[in-house]
């Protein structure tokens, strides 16, 4: 009888896929794909490994990756399934944390680390045709990169029509799409990495403890996500902009609830921290 695979697009296995310390060769492969460095990452040492029964249920957990690469970069990668209307300074927010963590009050500025935030998204959120763009600082007179420490990547999912066997990055894209895409089974003789990913996704989709933690975390981002539709409901009554005004109210309760402190709420939702204060 055969594995009915679960989805990578799911955080929790994407998370377990690439951000595990047993597997590091799976992200490695990946993040060479995407950020082609002009020197091939060795090696990546993963700084949030750990992961809970009740930080899976909580809905608005971040199942992220964080990685600190043989050559002191630090990498985040997110898969992120719903369309929040934030991503943009989402991403730019958390590659700030990620960024001035380094710092601790007791390196020098200069010694802070290049930062990179990978996002895989389940929409399209640019408008443009590529499926991957990456974003750095330059300047708009002559395109001069003024440093390379802030690299933003976005890979929207739907974008990829079909898979490129000679490029890596479209591989992995499509094996996070479909792991039983018949291209897919083909290249995993080709190419080591995604075999090791391919049976290590088989294993967890037969462990009973890793498909309760996966019905788990698909119950909780589904509730999230409908209560962003619910939100946008009401929205079409109320206008657009009180429906984006509800739909931040109601995700700063829930954040609220869950502990997070005001200043982190604001940097999520982009209401002011006198807002946030009058839900309490």
């Amino acid at each position: 009888m055969c594995t009915v695979l679960f989805k990578p697009k799911v955080d929790y296995i994407f998370k377990n896929l690439f951000g595990s310390e047993k597997h590091p060769k799976i992200l490695i492969s990946f993040l060479n794909a995407c950020i082609k460095p002009e020197s091939p990452i060795v090696s990546v040492q993963i700084k949030n490994s750990e992961l809970t029964k009740e930080y899976i249920e909580d809905s608005f957990s971040r199942l992220d990756i964080l990685a600190k690469t043989d050559k002191g970069e630090i990498i985040n990668i997110e898969m992120q399934r719903a369309d929040e209307k934030n991503m943009i300074k989402r991403s730019l927010y958390y590659w700030s944390k990620a960024f001035s963590g380094e710092y601790g009050g007791k390196s020098r500025y200069s010694e802070l680390p290049r930062t990179v935030c990978v996002n895989v998204l389940d929409f399209n959120l640019l408008a443009e045709e590529n499926y991957h763009n990456k974003y750095v600082l330059k300047n708009d007179k002559n395109n001069d990169v003024l440093t390379d420490v802030i690299e933003l990547h976005f890979i929207e999912l739907p974008k990829m029509k079909e898979i490129d066997p000679d490029d890596l990055l479209s591989v992995w894209t499509g094996f996070i799409n479909d792991p039983n895409d018949e291209k897919i089974i083909e290249l995993e003789s080709r190419v080591v990495e995604l075999h090791e990913a391919k049976i290590e996704l088989a294993r967890m989709s037969r462990d009973p403890k890793e498909a309760e933690y996966y019905r788990l975390r698909q119950n909780a981002m589904s509730e999230r996500m409908n209560a962003l539709l619910e939100a946008e409901d009401k929205g079409v009554v109320r206008g657009r902009a009180e429906g984006e005004k509800v739909a931040k109210l109601e995700i700063a309760k829930t954040a609220l609830k869950n502990g997070l402190s005001s200043e982190i709420i604001s940097g999520i939702t982009g209401l002011s921290i006198e807002e946030i204060e009058l839900l309490k």
